[in-house]
């Protein structure tokens, strides 16, 4: 029953809104309509007084003046008497009319009759009884307010309930989506604002779904990728064990570093993920930057001296990834390149191996990418060229594979050069 409840609150919220802002016009409106009445009831009051001190001066003959009461009576079919001013009778016609008290002189109706008191300019006093419209026409506005409201709250609730049940298959989506069901959309209908919502929520259910995605990715690939260290680092402590020895530890050695390297890219891969700050602001001269991760390799680097903005850890980790993967992937020579284009700094590592096979040069920026045919026990290509791309997507920048002309692979960086 809560649920029921709260699952209309809102179609009875906007519905009620609409009723009380139907019920505040109305009122204002009868309001409006009423002092613009008395305003008219004032004026037309005034008016009639005029003429009826016009047709019955009080210089006419008394003869004159009583027919002059007969044909108002009749004209009007009215009862009317006139009387003098301490209440003598003048002049009659029709029913017979009580000489009016001051405190009584207000018109009113009654029933279908109309009843009102004029005082002559002579103080003589002119009672009157119409049974026909006499004085300004006045319709019942409130009635027509109330009928008028009542058509528009009917005509509104089948607008409101359709755009709130809208609403309501929305928030039905949302809730499925929230408890697990990830796959699900829902239905975008119309070019209002809530269309408008249902997209964007789609958009960011896909993108979201996407991302959980790939973390289970990264999670099953890194788990598979710490598998073949760890077993070798098993065995090699086992033999060291039995027989130490200087290679032995070396190896033992090796394995850590690799588990370490694994671990360090998993957790840069996740951060840059979650979008954490990444500081833009320093100038980072990529020459110079190239060339001391080059003598670290045994990679020559050549070009033009250019400015990049950008993180100095973050644009060494990617120009150390570019050249490792060379050296996994590739076959010397190596060489590294840095030239400055206008408005565009470009990077480029090449090697002269056996090149990516064609239609995967774009599925090497894939964690934990596999080439086709490569064996299960020679790894992938781990999380390097990922990360090449994270990274440069960070700093605005591009990145994409070539095949040079000569053979082998090419990985071109553009950067936005600094001002």
């Amino acid at each position: 029953m809560g649920r029921r409840v709260m699952r209309h609150s809102l179609f009875l919220k906007v519905y009620l809104t609409l009723l009380a802002s139907l019920v505040v016009l109305a009122l204002a409106s009868g309001m409006f309509v009423h002092f613009s009445d008395d305003e008219d009831e004032r004026g037309w009051s005034g008016r009639r007084d005029a003429v009826l001190a016009a047709l019955l001066p009080a210089e006419a003959d008394p003869a004159e003046t009583r027919i002059v009461v007969r044909r108002l009576g009749e004209a009007f079919k009215a009862d009317i008497a006139l009387f003098e001013s301490d209440g003598d009778t003048i002049a009659t016609v029709g029913e017979p009319l009580a000489f009016p008290r001051e405190h009584s002189w207000q018109s009113y109706r009654k029933g279908k009759l109309r009843h009102f008191v004029t005082r002559l300019p002579d103080g003589r006093v002119l009672a009157a009884r119409v049974g026909i419209p006499f004085g300004p026409s006045r319709t019942n506005a409130l009635v027509w307010l109330a009928l008028i409201a009542g058509v528009t709250a009917i005509a509104a609730w089948p607008i409101v309930r359709h755009l709130t049940r809208r609403l309501e298959r929305l928030r039905h989506g949302v809730e499925a989506w929230g408890q697990g069901d990830l796959a699900l959309r829902v239905p975008v209908k119309g070019k209002d604002e809530v269309a408008a919502v249902s997209a964007t929520f789609n958009r960011a259910a896909e993108r979201i779904e996407k991302l959980i995605a790939a973390h289970r990715s990264l999670l099953a690939n890194a788990s598979h990728e710490l598998r073949s260290p760890l077993a070798r680092l098993r065995m090699a402590i086992d033999l060291y064990e039995q027989q130490p020895g200087e290679a032995r530890k070396e190896e033992i050695v090796r394995n850590l570093a690799e588990l370490d390297e694994l671990v360090e890219e998993i957790l840069l891969s996740s951060r840059l993920d979650h979008n954490q700050p990444v500081d833009l602001s320093q100038s980072v001269d990529l020459l110079a930057l190239a060339a001391e991760e080059g003598a670290r390799h045994g990679i020559g680097v050549t070009g033009d001296a250019a400015i990049v903005k950008g993180d100095p850890r973050l644009l060494a980790r990617l120009v150390r990834n570019l050249m490792q993967n060379a050296q996994r992937h590739g076959a010397a020579p190596f060489d590294a390149q840095v030239r400055k284009l206008g408005e565009t700094v470009e990077l480029s590592v090449s090697d002269h191996g056996d090149g990516i096979a064609d239609g995967e040069g774009e599925r090497v920026f894939e964690p934990f990418y596999r080439p086709t045919g490569r064996a299960e026990a020679a790894g992938g290509w781990g999380l390097g060229l990922a990360l090449v791309r994270q990274i440069a997507e960070r700093h605005g920048a591009t990145v994409r594979h070539e095949r040079p002309s000569g053979g082998g692979t090419r990985f071109t960086v553009s950067f936005p050069a600094a001002d």
